[in-house]
């Protein structure tokens, strides 16, 4: 397998400082870059040169784990299974943390590189201070292994603890990594798609007597909740529209294009899979962490011809599915860490054809208008524009006539304005100071809705 540069570069890297007697390797490579053929790379390359005996990986997640074991075992042409004739293994952090059979003292007799994929997911330095995973990779693992390479594309947590095993440099306790590859470099190098990050507001919003210009003016000052936009029909069904057309686009390049969209709850996802199928005439599929053949969907949509998957819980970081193309982030999790982990789903290129660009549809909440803005940053020559696109005059709103409600504990809604604008990160129609600048997408003609 011919290796990209920047992997050819990190495998020498870490060889060369594990030879140096340098005994823990940190990668942080932005999702889709090709993290797990580098490391399966730099265990084929210590194999050859006698250094090991096995290698043990350890991800997140059971679909993680698949497609890791898969790598490995095709590029060392050796099964990775965990069993007897296996030249290694590969095992959840879940398992390390709670398996009363498992057996690492192995590790102390052989010469055994030790591999953590989405290491930032082990929190803590200290095993009294660690979460679960990060105590048992300090206990069972840390002192054991003759080398250890782990990888991030997310180099910190959301609860600010340290990342287990991490180096931190004073006095700003940076974290030190030895190999970085971010997303500016993966879409020069043209391993990543470029991203397009669209956030929609509403100029002309009314919470009970009280008239807001954006929806981050109405979440501060109003008792508007987060949730209960994401709970709206009209709001909702505008996104989800949106999201369509742009799959839509995409698919006239790449006809298996395909969406995903990150639901906040079940009963959500069944809503948003009824309005993909029934009303905007997609075929949609729906993965809960509720349903036990989810795996299996997953395992089917990755190489069908489905337009949606619909998920709770389950297509997070990790998870390969080359097709999806657009996103629509409909969670209620604002994490930059979980922004940065959905955004990486629809990152990853597919060689030969024509798929340079994805897609994540949002609100324009405080915290994701941030977000896209350091994402912005961190990609050479982006900037923020604005295209100004009128709706035709005889444009029907999503929903027939005014809806009626209730007074009662939830803020009443009202969309005065004639426009939702969208937010948009391209690299087109250059703003010389990168402003953040929108654009009118439809109008509602002073339509009523409720949040409940």
């Amino acid at each position: 397998m011919r290796l990209r540069y920047w992997q050819e570069r990190c495998v020498s890297a870490a060889i060369s400082r594990f030879n140096q007697g340098q005994k823990h390797f940190m990668v942080l490579a932005t999702p889709g870059s090709g993290k797990t053929v580098m490391a399966a790379s730099v265990a084929k390359q210590l194999f050859e040169e006698s250094k090991i005996d096995y290698v043990v990986c350890f991800a997140p997640s059971v679909a993680v784990v698949k497609s890791m074991q898969s790598t490995f075992s095709n590029l060392l042409a050796k099964p990775m299974h965990g069993q007897l004739g296996a030249i290694g293994g590969v095992y959840t952090y879940q398992y390390l943390a709670s398996s009363k059979t498992a057996d690492w003292s192995f590790l102390t007799t052989n010469r055994v590189l030790v591999v953590f994929d989405e290491i930032h997911h082990c929190g803590g330095g200290e095993p009294e201070l660690a979460n679960a995973w990060g105590r048992e990779v300090l206990r069972s693992l840390g002192s054991q292994a003759k080398y250890i390479l782990s990888m991030t594309g997310t180099p910190w947590r959301s609860d600010l603890a340290p990342i287990t095993l991490a180096n931190y440099i004073d006095p700003d306790k940076t974290i030190h990594c030895d190999y970085v590859y971010g997303i500016a470099d993966a879409i020069k190098d043209g391993v990543c798609r470029l991203p397009e990050v669209v956030l929609i507001d509403n100029d002309k919003l009314q919470v009970n007597e009280e008239t807001y210009g954006s929806l981050k003016s109405a979440f501060e000052h109003s008792e508007l909740r987060y949730s209960e936009l994401l709970a709206d029909e009209q709001a909702l069904r505008y996104l989800l529209t949106k999201a369509v057309h742009q799959l839509q686009a995409a698919r006239h390049e790449q006809p298996d294009a395909a969406g995903l969209v990150v639901a906040s709850s079940v009963h959500e996802a069944r809503r948003i899979k009824h309005i993909l199928q029934s009303e905007l005439n997609q075929s949609t599929v729906m993965v809960t962490y509720r349903e036990p053949s989810s795996q299996a969907v997953i395992e089917n949509f990755r190489t069908s011809d489905t337009q949606w998957i619909v998920s709770v819980s389950m297509v997070s970081e990790g998870t390969d599915i080359p097709r999806l193309r657009v996103c629509a982030h409909l969670s209620l999790v604002r994490t930059e860490l979980f922004f940065r982990q959905v955004l990486g789903r629809v990152l990853r290129l597919m060689p030969g054809i024509a798929n340079n660009k994805a897609w994540l549809i949002s609100f324009a909440e405080k915290s994701l208008l941030e977000f896209a803005q350091r994402l912005q940053q961190d990609i050479p020559e982006e900037i923020i524009r604005f295209e100004k696109i009128e709706s035709p005059e005889n444009s029907e709103p999503f929903m027939k006539g005014e809806s009626d409600f209730n007074v009662g504990q939830h803020p009443k809604i009202h969309p005065l304005g004639e426009s939702w604008h969208c937010y948009s990160e391209s690299t087109q129609d250059t703003v010389a100071n990168s402003a953040l600048l929108f654009s009118l997408k439809g109008s509602y003609r002073q339509q009523v809705f409720s949040i409940f």
